[in-house]
């Protein structure tokens, strides 16, 4: 209790230990927060993380209308049950842009599963032909449909790329 007393009359009296205790104080803040900053920093990425960025750059791209973008997520031995390979799923997704020329997809219940070098992603897809508008009220008059994926992936030299995908309209089991 002493010891209080003496440091409170002192930062009374003296300035410079005022000014000095401000100082630790403020260094003490900073290593805090800097340490904060760094904390998230350390977490690796894990391979569900790096496929789920995959389906989400498809899912970007797709509403940029970037056929290359998508095509680069794509594995060179792509193929699905539909008899799409990666050169016809190009012409599938010109087709689609062309006759489609504002989308939006929404991305719902993804699930992914990864097991050393293969990964699959399930997940519902609503794709729209407005513009977003975050409200699911909003989407309905210009409703593309609701779709279910089941995406397969496997870990190339270069990265997660999709291998197959299997897709039907929700609702209705018919393949698009």
């Amino acid at each position: 209790m002493y010891d209080i007393v003496i440091m409170f009359v002192q930062g009374l009296l003296c300035p410079a230990y005022r000014k000095d205790m401000i100082m630790r104080r403020v260094a003490v803040i900073l290593v805090l927060l800097i340490l904060a900053g760094v904390a998230p920093g350390c977490h690796k990425e894990t391979e569900q993380d790096k496929v789920k960025k995959v389906i989400a750059g498809i899912q970007k791209s797709a509403e940029e209308k970037e056929v290359r973008k998508i095509m680069n997520n794509l594995s060179k031995s792509y193929k699905d049950p539909q008899e799409f390979n990666y050169d016809t799923i190009k012409g599938l997704l010109i087709g689609y842009f062309y006759q489609h020329p504002k989308i939006s997809a929404y991305i719902t219940n993804l699930e992914i599963s990864v097991e050393n070098t293969s990964a699959k992603a399930m997940f519902q897809a609503v794709l729209t032909g407005g513009k977003k508008t975050g409200s699911a009220a909003d989407l309905i008059p210009e409703s593309l449909g609701m779709y279910t994926f089941e995406v397969l992936l496997k870990k190339e030299p270069e990265g997660w790329k999709v291998t197959s995908a299997k897709w039907a309209r929700s609702g209705n089991g018919q393949g698009k």
